[in-house]
Order: structure tokens, then sequence, then C-alpha cells
């Protein structure tokens, strides 16, 4: 069994005794950290240094480097399975993650393959246990994936950040389509993520990104159905350790209930909704991750101070809060703001456990 030095996420995640709530942030290692900055310039680019376990190594352990987080992230991108998939992922300069080949015709989304994570995305796997053997038991080291229906989106509409005029003329007029698109992509998360808590990952995060622009009755049938099969086959254990596990979709505050009812140990929430009010929700049955809004990063120190405080207090005291953002990171945050949350996380939160 492993014998972490820093459990503190762990327990937060499994309601269990803390001494302070625990912290980690969404997108931590990224664009607002001019060493990241640095190395991307040497990979080149963005999908080089996602492809390079090296150089995913080094950029996952600079921001525990600069601010004792309470978790490492593997550091990769949501859309490494449809790019396994062979829909040719690019990143346009300022355009965001696009696939050259999106999906518009029956029978390519009939074609379509689970990717071999030992084949295929053999190179996150040699990430992930690289990062782990690199944090020398520090802190757990927490898995993702993007959600079936997200990676759905960006593999329909061939891009991010659009109406979702394609996918959900497909979820309406074509459902059986829709369907087995998301059957497959269920399959190839669970196999991805199974095989990265086989490579070292200790925790297993599911982005769902863009569940929260369905509709009530979508959300359920597209979004939180897939996500319940991947959470009802996910490793629970691994060499003698609970691996807990994560889902948060954005925008998901109307379905608390229901996501909290899906077997995950922990729900992500946004900064749209309060976190008192979640917790009367949810009652004990998950942990809550969340919720600053990032944008809170741009005031003062002695501002966010007190927007974390907001967040503690309205949670209470006891276990099961995981702090985070409720969303990740802006590449605009001064790195000694980002400095100041977690050390107004863990000096605040004491007094709550």
């Amino acid at each position: 069994m492993t014998i972490l030095k820093n459990d503190t996420f762990l327990r937060a995640l499994l309601k269990q005794p803390v001494e302070y709530t625990p912290v980690w942030l969404m997108r931590q290692a990224g664009r607002y950290l001019a060493e990241y900055n640095e190395t991307r310039a040497r990979a080149g680019d963005f999908l080089s240094l996602c492809k390079n376990p090296g150089f995913a190594t080094e950029v996952t352990l600079q921001p525990l480097a600069r601010f004792p987080l309470d978790a490492a992230i593997l550091f990769s991108d949501i859309l490494t399975i449809p790019d396994a998939m062979g829909l040719g992922l690019y990143f346009s300069q300022g355009e965001g993650p696009m696939f050259e080949r999106p999906l518009r015709a029956e029978k390519e989304i009939y074609a379509l393959k689970v990717p071999d994570p030992g084949a295929e995305l053999r190179y996150v796997m040699d990430a992930v246990s690289e990062i782990r053997k690199a944090l020398d038991n520090q802190v757990p080291l927490i898995g993702f994936s993007g959600s079936p229906f997200t990676l759905a989106c960006y593999m329909v509409e061939g891009r991010g950040g659009t109406e979702f005029r394609e996918i959900k003329t497909m979820l309406y007029q074509r459902p059986e389509l829709l369907h087995h698109l998301l059957d497959v992509n269920a399959k190839a998360v669970t196999a991805y993520l199974n095989a990265q808590i086989e490579a070292g990952a200790q925790v297993a995060m599911i982005f769902d990104t863009w569940g929260g622009a369905l509709s009530h009755a979508a959300y359920r049938e597209f979004s939180l159905r897939y996500i319940q099969q991947i959470v009802s086959e996910l490793k629970r254990e691994q060499n003698g350790m609970r691996v807990p596990s994560i889902v948060f979709t954005k925008g998901g505050g109307l379905w608390l209930e229901a996501i909290a009812d899906i077997g995950c140990d922990a729900v992500g929430l946004d900064w749209t909704i309060d976190i008192g009010e979640a917790r009367r929700r949810v009652g004990d049955k998950v942990a809550l991750q969340g919720n600053l809004d990032p944008s809170v990063l741009f005031a003062s120190p002695g501002v966010i101070a007190a927007e974390v405080e907001k967040i503690l207090t309205s949670y209470g005291n006891g276990s099961g809060h995981v702090f985070n953002l409720g969303h990740g990171i802006s590449q605009f945050t001064p790195p000694e703001n980002a400095a100041a949350l977690v050390e107004a996380v863990h000096t605040l939160s004491r007094k709550f456990h």
C-alpha cells in the first residue's frame, strides 16, 4: 500500500476527518505560470507538450513547486480520445482545439473504434507513471477524461465555442446515431480512466464541460446516463487503496441530486450555486468540490481571502469539501494571487474541522 505524505485530499473526497480543507486548482498547470510558457516553447506546441511524457511531467509538477497544493493533476487534454480515434486534433492560434475530420456522416460514426489505452494512448499512461514517480508520494495524482457528451460535442462540431447546432440537430433528429457515438465514447473513457488508474492515478475525474448546454431531459438521457455507465465500471481500488471519482458538469447545478445518485464520490460545482445549499441538497451522499469564481483571482489578496471565507462558511463544519475554482484558472491570473488563495484556504479552513 502507498503511504502518502499528504493524503488530505483523498480523505476529504471520502468524507473522512481532515485538519483543514484541501485545495487544488482546475488548470493549475497552465499559461499563468512563466515556467509553463518556457516549457511549452521548448516543446514547440501544445500537442507536443501533451504527447511527451517528460514535458508533461515537468509542467504537472510546476504549480506544486510554487504552491502547497494538496493534489497534482495529470497534464493532458480532454480530447486525447477523439485524437486517438483519428479525427486529427490540432490547435489553431487563438482558436482553441479543432478537428480536421469532424463526424458528420453516419458511416463515420459507425466506423469508430475504442482506442487501446496501451497503444494509441500509451504516451498518457507513460506520463502518469512518470509523474507518480516524480511526485514521490508527496500528494495524490488525479487522472481525468472528458465526458462522453463533451467529447461528442467537439467530435461533431469540429471545435469548441459553438452554438451546438450540429450535435443538437443530431440529438433531436437522429438520437439513435448520437447514442451510438456516446456509447463508443463511454467505453473509450472507461478503458482510458482504468488504464490511468493502473498506471498510477489515485483519483479519476470526469469533466462534463458542455453538459450544462442541454435541456433538462436531454441532460439525463445524453450526458448523465453515460457518465453513470463509466462510474459503475471504474476501478474502485488499486494497490490496496481506494480510488475516488469526481464528476463535474459545468452548469450542472440543476441536476445536483441526480449527479450525486450515480455512484461517484464527489461532485464538482461551478460558481453559480451556493455550496451550502448544494450540501443541504445532496446530504452526505458525496463530497463537494469547488467553487470560487476564477475571476476573484484578479482582485486583491484581501478580497480573495474574504471570498474564500464566504465559501468555507457556507459549506460549514466537517469534512467532505475540496476547495477549488468553479472552472479553470485564467491565463491572465497573477501567480501571487493563486498563492494567496491557497494560503487563505489552508489558514481559514482549520476552524471548520
